[in-house]
This record gives C-alpha cells, structure tokens and sequence, in this order.
C-alpha cells in the first residue's frame, strides 16, 4: 500500500494532528463534564438519578439527529468554517448549563448541546480522510483519539478544581464548571477558523509539488473505494455499512458506560466525594489509554491484523469494566479501570479504518455520520440501561455487567466486519 514520504507526512502531521487534537478535548471536556458536576448538581436541583440519566443521555438523541446533514455540509462548505460554527455554537450552550435548575431546562440543554455538537467527531474523521492515505490513517486516528484521555488527564483535575470554587461570586462550583470549559471550546472554535484549511490544495504552508502528491496519492486510493458510482441512499443501506453501525453503537455504550459514572465511581472507591482528589486520581486509566491510543492502532498499521487486535481491546475493555465493581480493593478496581479506559480509547481509531477503507466523498461524509449517530445511541442508552439493571437487580453492580456483556458481543461482531488489511481493491470504478 502506497503512502508519503516520511518527511511530507510529519509535516502534515504536526501542522493538522496537534490543532485537532486540542478541538477534540474541548468536544469530550464539554461532552462528559456532567459526570464531574453529577453530584453537586443533583445536590442544588434536587434532581434524581433517572432524571440525571435521561439529560445525561437525551444529547445523544439531538446529536445523532443532526450527524449525516451537518457531515454533508462539512463536505460542501469546508471543515474550516462548519468546525468554526460547531464549536463556538456548542461552547456557548454548554456554558449556558449554568442556568440548568431544573429537569426542563436540564434536559433541553443537553439536546441543545448534542444538536450544536453534532458533526464534529464524523466531520475530523472525514478531515482526516482529506491529508492521509489509508496506511497511515489509523495512526493519524489514534492520535486524534488522544483527546478523549488528555481531556481527563488535564480536564479531570480542571473540573474537579472549579467544582472547588463553590461559593464564590456567589457562584456555584457546578456552573463555574460549565460556564469556563464551555467558553474555552467557544475560542478554539474562533481560531480554527483562522487555523484550519478544507484540502491540501488549500494550504499554502506546503509546496506545490506537495499538495500534488497528496492529492495524487488520495484520488488513486479513491478510485478503489467501493461506494464510488453508487447512490448516497444505496450506500447508506449496504448492510457492510448498518453492521459497522451496530458494532459501534455498542462499543460507545460501553465507552459512555464508563465515562458518565467514573467521577463517582472512584469516589466511592476513595471514600470521599467528587473533588481535586478525585479528579486527579481519575487520570490515572486515561493516562493508561493515551499510551493504548498510540500502540495499538501502530500496531494495526504495520501488521495489518485489525480485526483481530480490535477483538481482543475489546475484550480487554469488558473484562476491565466488570472487574472494576467485582474487586472491593481500590488498587485492584483502579487496576481494572485503567484497562477498560484503554482497551475501549484504543479499540475506536482502528474501527474506523473499516469504513474510511471503502467510503468516498459524499458517501464517507454521510457513511462516517450515519455509523457515529448510531454510536450516540448507543450513548444514550448506555446511562438508560445501566440505570434499569440497577434497579431491577437490585445492584450497584449490575449496570456495569450488563455493559461489560455488550462490550464482549461488540467484541464478537468486531471479527465480522471487512477489513481493509494491508492493500486497497483492485476494482476500478469512477463517480
């Protein structure tokens, strides 16, 4: 499989990767600050635990609303603009959580946030597709996907010291948290409007001999990829399409599983309530994921065996989420912790090798959306469900099983999927 010389690719690299890198913690800092603002927010609303539940995941349904239209826009205007208006308008509203006092405006808030949101993960996916060829892709995506743990690492102990800012100004902690990490996101989104470029016909920080090998290079790989002369509708309804849909609408409900309760979580394990300490140590897994976000999808890459290793990361995830309510030991449920955090951070980079493999332009756009509206389903399930078993098992414990069970059939339906192992289809075809 053909791809960059080394130094163009570095190149592009540290131009693109660090930039939206620092996008994608913003998106998961405001995407997952709730589980943080959990109990001192229900102290000061006065808010149950299925309403929490039901806000917590009620996003998902105005993000997965809103995917494919907003993926489509991102194709037609340019990432440069619609990622400017994505995060700004998500800022603003996550920062607008300060006025949340009720279930109302609870939960309107958060099916704001997911409606301002959406197209912003499937929108940096598609990006990608537009500056790296497919032997490199699941690496740049690993890389990318270090947002999601540095949003913990650096964000975990942020938030954890704004909820500590109680009082002041007469300002809860809960909305010192909103307010200041939902106006951050607003910035970034400014300047990456100034920042970004839609192609690398665009980029005047490359040579012109460089911005046509890319482009060469990618318009070869595209004129191999299966959904070229097929209609969006045709695409969107290819079962190769609604199967990786349903593998990653479980893997996201265990992904959000975790994420939403980890504050807590670590909490009870420490004994004390959601603060600095806790938010430092909740770090610890995502400092573990980052290092899985890095090898794993490396590993792929050069071995070409991605089914098989997102099989086994998955199942290192499973195993990992239910050991973390099985052990009593706080050493031994961090432990677990720490492998569920990275086996489901590292597993997600190389799933979306699979689809990047054979979707092209208007039908990566859409394709790419379509798979990530149903993993914000599974987003909003995931809180839905874990609650329900609680409840009907009578156990703390039981939502997280029920979740490490979903995480082992995703694992199981992973070693289905077609993988574009080490080279592209010869098939020609044009669009």
């Amino acid at each position: 499989m053909k791809t960059l010389p080394a130094p163009l690719l570095a190149k592009i690299s540290w131009r693109l990767l660090p930039f939206l890198l620092l996008m994608y913690i913003m998106a998961f800092l405001d995407r997952a600050n709730v589980g943080f603002a959990k109990q001192a927010f229900q102290a000061d609303t006065g808010l149950s635990d299925a309403a929490f539940a039901f806000g917590a995941g009620v996003f998902f349904v105005g993000y997965a609303l809103l995917e494919v239209p907003s993926n489509l826009i991102l194709h037609r205007v340019g990432a440069r603009l619609w990622m400017c208006r994505i995060m700004v308008s998500w800022g603003l509203v996550s920062a607008a959580m300060v006025f949340a006092h009720n279930e109302t405006s609870f939960y309107v808030l958060r099916f704001l946030l997911g409606v301002a949101e959406a197209g912003f993960f499937p929108g940096v996916i598609l990006y990608l597709t537009y500056w790296f060829p497919q032997a490199v892709r699941g690496k740049a995506m690993g890389f990318f996907y270090f947002g999601a743990p540095l949003a913990f690492i650096f964000g975990s102990p942020l938030s954890g010291l704004l909820l500590e800012m109680d009082g002041f100004a007469g300002i809860h902690g809960w909305q010192w948290l909103f307010a200041v990490e939902g106006l951050m996101a607003t910035a970034v989104g400014i300047w990456a409007y100034w920042y970004l470029d839609n192609r690398p016909a665009d980029a005047t920080w490359l040579t012109t001999d460089e911005r046509q090998q890319i482009q060469r290079l990618l318009d070869s790989e595209d004129q191999h990829k299966t959904s070229h002369g097929r209609s969006l509708l045709t695409v969107l309804c290819q079962p190769s399409v609604l199967y990786l849909c349903l593998v990653y609408l479980l893997i996201q409900a265990s992904v959000y599983g975790v994420v939403f309760y980890l504050p807590t979580q670590v909490g009870g394990l420490l004994g004390t309530k959601v603060g600095l300490m806790v938010g430092l140590v909740s770090a610890i897994p995502w400092l573990c994921a980052l290092f899985a976000a890095w090898r794993i999808p490396s590993y792929c890459d050069r071995t070409g065996l991605r089914r098989q290793t997102a099989c086994l990361t998955l199942l290192m995830a499973a195993a990992g989420i239910a050991c973390s309510v099985t052990f009593a030991n706080p050493l031994l449920g961090m432990l677990a912790l720490c492998f569920a955090a990275s086996g489901f951070i590292a597993v997600q980079p190389v799933f979306w090798t699979f689809p990047s493999s054979y979707l092209a332009g208007s039908a990566a756009a859409a394709g790419i959306a379509l798979i990530n509206s149903f993993g914000a389903l599974g987003g909003f399930i995931a809180p839905v469900i874990k609650h329900w078993a609680e409840g009907a098992f009578n156990s703390t414990a039981a939502g997280l099983y029920l979740l490490s069970a979903t995480t082992v059939l995703a694992a199981l339906l992973v070693l289905g999927i077609h993988s574009p192992g080490r080279t592209a289809s010869k098939t020609p075809a044009t669009v």
